[in-house]
């Protein structure tokens, strides 16, 4: 083999090798809905070619259980798509590493962690709201209720399906809204009725809507955007918003501490706070951590921001152990069986 071809070779090889350690795997850990997936990781790769992620996705509630299953050796280098409450928790146990990424300063204040640089930034915020299928509702003689104490009435006993907080963050985002709403005695003692109604807890946010949307229930406790994409698609639903107030929450983006590729996960962060992602987010949500990009949805309220309670992140974080302790020895008999 003449010297010019074997330094060709050799060449190549090098540069083959290069670019193979040159591509970084970012494991991100997210709650995000799975048809939401594919398009954020798109627009990221695209932006980071160098940058593949490996997705480990569960509810809520799981994906936060995995994580403080591994605080001492954690498997994730990123976050990207969990509730605000559940990264304060973290940060609280100093699992996270502060990180203020580029653009912080269009943000809401409301939709990121207080400290500055913040350990979590959030992407969007989710509401909750009740779907109620028309068909079944006519079918059964059922009213359309207006209230959140409506849901208490024997004649809805069997119809409703809502979320275990124990799994989904919109279950948590309810229980914890109703305890600040009514205060935690009569917050309790509404849920201990409102368990009389319910047919069954499942352990996905959007899963009662869909339900609601197939006929199985007549209503389901769910959230804004499930319900307002189910009803374009052309779903019976009718969308409550019950009027004593609005549990929400942020859904957020955090950088693991300890992470071996901080790097990428810094470029993660960064493209979660752009205005790029956000425009990627308000297919899906009415309300943004850029509140300038979003639009309106003609199937919720155009004064959605203003039914929403003031909630008390810091408190939902601190007491969510206790909470989901609670809920579940009253109420874990009717939750679906887990995969």
């Amino acid at each position: 083999m003449n010297r010019l071809l074997l330094n060709t070779l050799i060449a190549s090889l090098f540069t083959t090798v290069g670019a193979a350690h040159a591509n970084t795997t970012l494991t991100v850990y997210t709650a995000l809905e799975a048809d939401q997936i594919k398009a954020y990781q798109a627009a990221f790769e695209k932006k980071h070619p160098d940058i593949n992620i490996q997705w480990v996705r569960d509810s809520t509630g799981i994906i936060t259980a995995k994580l403080l299953a591994e605080k001492d050796q954690p498997q994730a280098d990123a976050i990207w798509g969990l509730a605000g409450s559940a990264l304060g928790l973290m940060a609280a146990k100093d699992m996270l590493a502060p990180y203020a990424p580029q653009g912080l300063e269009r943000i809401d204040p409301k939709m990121r962690d207080t400290n500055n640089p913040p350990a979590w930034v959030g992407m969007d915020g989710y509401a909750a709201a009740l779907c109620v299928n028309t068909i079944e509702a006519k079918k059964h003689n059922l009213p359309i209720p207006s209230t959140w104490e409506d849901l208490t009435k024997p004649v809805y006993a069997g119809k409703i399906v809502m979320p275990n907080p124990a799994s989904s963050g919109t279950g948590f985002l309810d229980v914890s809204a109703w305890l600040q709403l009514f205060g935690e005695d009569k917050g309790w003692e509404f849920m201990d009725k409102l368990h009389q109604n319910i047919g069954a807890y499942t352990h996905s946010g959007s899963k009662p809507c869909n339900l609601a949307a197939s006929g199985e229930y007549a209503i389901g406790v769910s959230f804004d955007y499930r319900g307002a994409r189910l009803k374009q698609d052309g779903a019976p639903l009718e969308l409550v918003f019950p009027s004593e107030g609005l549990g929400w929450e942020v859904e957020a983006a955090a950088i693991m501490k300890g992470t071996k590729n901080l790097e990428a996960a810094q470029k993660l962060a960064d493209f979660s706070a752009s205005e790029e992602a956000n425009h990627l987010y308000k297919t899906n949500f009415a309300v943004l951590a850029i509140p300038a990009i979003a639009t309106s949805n003609p199937h919720l309220p155009a004064d959605l921001n203003t039914r929403l309670i003031n909630n008390d992140f810091v408190w939902a974080a601190e007491n969510r152990e206790r909470i989901v302790d609670e809920w579940t020895k009253r109420f874990d008999g009717k939750s679906e069986a887990k995969n």
